[in-house]
């Protein structure tokens, strides 16, 4: 065979096993899914980041935004091994969880402070009440409740801008559940937007807007909108979310937990194990990183070994709760009194 078709030879040898190398270097890399809230979002995002440093490319870690409602379907589907949820999973959800065969480990990662936001250059409501807010966001408000002074009438008589979260966000499940009594029951006429950035523009933009939401897109943005202080009524007066609002219990009914679910199937995957462990042992510094209220330090070690343990259940038993504070959360998950389907 002549020199030259040798070194041919050689060169495709030489390309077929680069070729077979590189497809099996793709096919080892190990992927975690992850779905959800766009409130918890940031902190799962900033773990990924971090643990994908650590781990060189050798775990990838992918993150989406469909709300806690849509991270549930596609988490009961088995689609996903983690979903990020700003609310407990709903009774419903147990139930598709359930008839999929799909069990699970309830881990409350933080505390977030759902934050009411205004334009900066309103005056006039930078304190409400949540019997306010009611009236404003009640189903019966639709078409009627449409302008400052019909909250206060000391307001101006200037037309209302609504914003809020799309339905399937657990921040809309949750805001609908404090102040009008009931989950996903609010009046409709008003600009919805998955993305929490949108919601801070839409609020930035018009001196007569008010929205809802995640207490981190708000401290990001505070220089374009303001905080609306809550008085719930108690006698405390009003009370704006903060550090020290949401540790001390005062910051209510707008203080909740923040969780992660983690397909049990999924856990005896070494690096959803891998994530998961890291997750819980760098929370504390990473929640604080991204704005968000961490636990005490005993509660990671707490869900770390409920965890390992792979403790199944909720001990919400399907329920939203709220007004909870992180001190009864942690007694919640201490004791284990979970609902174990």
């Amino acid at each position: 065979m002549p020199k030259s078709c040798n070194v041919k030879v050689l060169i495709s040898l030489f390309l077929l096993s680069f070729w077979i190398s590189a497809a099996g270097a793709v096919n080892a890399q190990s992927v975690v899914k992850i779905d959800g809230s766009s409130t918890v979002y940031p902190i799962t995002q900033a773990v990924a980041d971090q643990f994908q440093e650590v781990k060189q490319g050798a775990i990838q870690v992918t993150i989406a935004v469909s709300g806690s409602g849509g991270g549930f379907r596609k988490f009961c589907r088995g689609d996903i091994d983690i979903v990020n949820a700003s609310r407990p999973i709903l009774k419903n959800e147990m139930k598709e969880c359930k008839n999929a065969g799909v069990q699970y480990v309830e881990i409350p990662v933080a505390f977030d402070a759902l934050t009411v936001a205004i334009h900066s250059g309103n005056t006039w409501s930078k304190t409400m009440t949540v019997a306010q807010l009611r009236k404003l966001w009640e189903p019966a408000a639709e078409g009627k409740i449409t302008h400052w002074n019909q909250i206060n009438s000391i307001w101006p008589a200037e037309a209302i801008k609504l914003f809020g979260p799309a339905r399937d966000s657990g921040t809309y499940d949750y805001f609908t559940g404090a102040i009008t009594g009931k989950a996903k029951s609010s009046r409709t006429d008003f600009t919805r937007s998955d993305d929490d950035t949108s919601l801070v523009q839409a609020v930035a933009g018009d001196k007569n807007g008010l929205g809802f939401l995640g207490f981190a897109y708000y401290i990001e943005n505070q220089d374009k909108v303001t905080a609306v202080a809550i008085d719930n009524g108690t006698g405390q007066g009003a009370v704006l979310p903060s550090v020290e609002s949401v540790e001390d219990g005062s910051y209510q009914p707008l203080s909740r937990p923040m969780f992660i679910y983690v397909s049990l199937k999924s856990a005896g995957k070494p690096e959803v194990k891998e994530f998961v462990e890291f997750y819980l042992k760098n929370a504390l510094l990473l929640v604080k990183e991204t704005h968000f209220f961490p636990l005490p330090p005993r509660a990671y070690t707490t869900m770390l070994g409920h965890f390992n343990k792979k403790r199944a259940g909720t001990v919400f038993n399907g329920v939203p709760v709220i007004g909870l504070t992180i001190d009864e959360l942690i007694r919640r998950e201490e004791r284990l009194q979970y609902e174990n389907y």
